[in-house]
């Protein structure tokens, strides 16, 4: 195999080009308790405010903010419990790539877990629960479209043609491999379940911290409130999100973009998100 030569090596990671996950600043698990405190007032549960929070993490790009939001989400809580925070936290984490892309997950997700402590790790699932066969295409199809129509009815399929119309392949990729097997849950047992209203926050939560997409983030905020009106939360195999109600007024959403704000100027130490930030200057 070739080997990159010592120049090449030091121009990928030169610092300017930002080619690393970023640190946790010190006020972080203190930016997070606060959130969980307001949670509490608003009678909004663990799993939302989890929610939003791991996903603008991963947005920010940050493991070690993660581990700090996993310290606090578990402090106080039995073995079995820190366990399906973790496993809520790595659905979360997996369902971000449909929204921040593949490298975020795959290198804050390793770091995430090797942060864990073993007794965490050796409970958590190792069984995959998505994967396609002949038998379960179909389902995988119907439960996509299910989900994109609930999200941008009663204009969904007007957004079908005009993604076909920027390529007509956008749409197919967009349903069959985003809303089809990765946001849109597969029927069955799954260590954590983030169903139908806590993956409009996800979508929601990372598409703020991104910043730049500005659309997308006021289709989503529409989806989550659809998800109420049209009855899907409640829908076989849906669980109770704790607090959903509350969230869906104008006053929820505001308080969902505020907690994303917060969690971006933190780790971002009042420079922004660093999903797209550009190079900094070269010294």
């Amino acid at each position: 195999m070739s080997k990159l030569s010592p120049a090449l090596k030091a121009a990928i990671n030169a610092p300017f080009a930002r080619p690393n996950t970023v640190a946790a600043p010190n006020n972080i698990r203190s930016v997070y308790q606060r959130i969980e405190q307001e949670a509490a007032s608003r009678d909004v549960g663990l799993l939302p405010w989890l929610t939003i929070s791991t996903a603008a993490t991963m947005t920010m790009n940050s493991p070690e903010s993660l581990t700090a939001l996993h310290a606090l989400a578990t402090s106080e809580k039995s073995h079995k419990q820190a366990v399906h925070v973790t496993e809520a936290m790595r659905e979360v984490g997996l369902k971000c790539i449909s929204f921040n892309g593949i490298p975020r997950t795959i290198n804050v997700l390793g770091a995430f877990r090797a942060s864990l402590p073993e007794s965490i790790i050796s409970a958590l699932s190792k069984t995959s629960t998505r994967v396609p066969t002949s038998n379960s295409l179909a389902g995988v199809t119907s439960r996509g479209r299910g989900l994109w129509d609930s999200i941008y009815a009663p204009f969904e399929s007007k957004l079908v043609g005009k993604l076909e119309e920027s390529h007509p392949d956008l749409p197919v990729h967009i349903l069959n491999s985003h809303y089809g097997p990765l946001l849109a849950d597969f029927p069955g047992g799954k260590p954590a379940k983030i169903g139908r209203v806590l993956t409009s926050i996800v979508a929601i939560s990372c598409l703020r911290a991104q910043t730049g997409v500005g659309p997308q983030v006021v289709s989503h905020v529409f989806g989550l409130r659809k998800a109420l009106e049209d009855g899907t939360w409640k829908a076989e195999g849906e669980e109770v999100v704790e607090g959903a109600e509350g969230l869906v007024s104008d006053d929820g959403n505001m308080w969902i973009l505020d907690c994303v704000d917060r969690i971006v100027e933190a780790i971002g130490e009042g420079r922004g998100t660093t999903f797209a930030p550009g190079f900094r200057a070269k010294l």
